[in-house]
């Protein structure tokens, strides 16, 4: 009983959550301000986003260093060292402090 408010103010519901169901994309503040113009879009529900150390990752609670595998807090603070399967998650889905291209090769 009682209820659970996010940082944000995104009031989480037990039942008929819609908040990132994959339905509706938005982020929390998009949905309270609405969308930006193409080509500005958010990348975070922080706007303007973290800025990134170099090499690192942003892993939702602080910044993880791959080849340290230590996490630290958004104040640099030590938090944790990774495992193998958070070190995998944190490659495979978070967002980094570089831009990677994707060349267009026509058959």
């Amino acid at each position: 009983q009682g209820k659970y408010t996010f940082a944000d103010g995104l009031e989480y519901k037990d039942k008929k959550w819609h908040y990132c169901d994959g339905y509706d994309r938005r982020f929390y503040t998009e949905i309270c301000s609405g969308l930006k113009p193409a080509g500005i879009s958010q990348l975070t529900n922080l706007d303007p986003p973290r800025k990134i150390p170099e090499g690192c990752y942003d892993c939702g609670d602080g910044f993880y260093n791959p080849e340290t595998r230590v996490i630290v807090d958004y104040k640099l603070r030590f938090l944790r060292n990774a495992d193998d399967d958070e070190h995998e998650w944190i490659i495979r889905t978070c967002r980094k402090a570089w831009d990677e291209t994707n060349e267009h090769k026509p058959k």
